[in-house]
């Protein structure tokens, strides 16, 4: 994807702005004073910058995660399309006895599928027949968004330009291939501090996670840098996201996928 020379010198102006953001630790103003709030391919190049700036100082890509798939969470954000982000293996903290709440701004919990893969979604027509063949398995996921830019004052190109408002994730355990169960069938119910906070069915995401995954394969292509054998694909909530403050516990359940948790520390911890 090329820019213009203009483009380009926007494209590290925003850049600059988020890496603000995160070096401080403190939110920014919208991006879209810069970037406009429809012209998504500047967005994801600047995206494709900050993943440049990340890759350079030594994190590895371990996937990516599909945002805004839900009517609930397009609501919530004033958003209509999905958008992408890139994992990288630090954001994982699966297994791990608490979420570092110092390392995130604003977060929010949202409850999801997510897809291992086994080969490359790189070529031929991803169809939906490929697109399930390349599914290793399935497990229960929690993404914790977040995002650089104040009070979730968010447009489409804001959120693209922010790694899709992308922070950390938790995966569970246990592992299901998609002869096991339908994706699209799962109901999801999301518990903070063991209150009913969100719930949801697989079809919410998409009309059905796969959609998603299909869209985020040929979207990916598009851009010139396809889904890879190995990855972990965050496939889009399932209901409404929920935020989480420092001290809260999150755990869902998602179907045969069973429970996924994470406990929040405290700001100091």
């Amino acid at each position: 994807m090329s820019t213009t020379d203009v483009d380009a010198n926007t494209v590290v102006l925003a850049a600059d702005r988020v890496t603000s953001a995160i070096r401080a630790m403190q939110p920014v103003e919208p991006l879209r004073d810069l970037l406009g709030v429809d012209d998504i391919a500047l967005a994801y190049a600047v995206q494709e910058e900050l993943t440049r700036r990340r890759i350079a100082d030594g994190a590895v890509v371990v996937g990516r995660k599909i945002g805004l798939t839900s009517p609930a969470v397009q609501q919530q954000l004033g958003v209509d399309q999905p958008d992408f982000g890139v994992l990288f293996a630090d954001m994982d903290l699966s297994g791990a006895a608490e979420v570092p709440s110092r390392r995130l701004l604003q977060p929010k919990a949202e409850a999801e599928i997510a897809f291992v893969l086994r080969t490359d979604l790189a070529d031929g027509d991803l169809d939906d027949e490929q697109i399930r063949a390349a599914v290793g398995h399935a497990v229960a996921a929690l993404e914790i968004v977040d995002s650089r830019i104040a009070n979730w004052d968010i447009t489409i190109t804001d959120t693209v330009a922010d790694n899709a408002s992308s922070g950390l994730f938790v995966l569970a355990e246990q592992k299901l291939s998609l002869d096991e169960f339908e994706p699209r069938e799962v109901e999801m119910r999301m518990y903070a501090d063991d209150v009913l906070v969100s719930e949801g069915t697989g079809a919410a995401c998409l009309g059905d996670p796969l959609n998603a995954l299909a869209w985020l394969a040929r979207t990916a292509k598009e851009y010139g840098n396809p889904l890879r054998a190995g990855q972990i694909v965050l496939s889009g909530a399932l209901g409404p996201m929920v935020p989480t403050p420092p001290g809260t516990r999150i755990r869902a359940e998602i179907g045969p996928l069973g429970s996924v948790s994470a406990t929040f520390s405290r700001k100091e911890g």
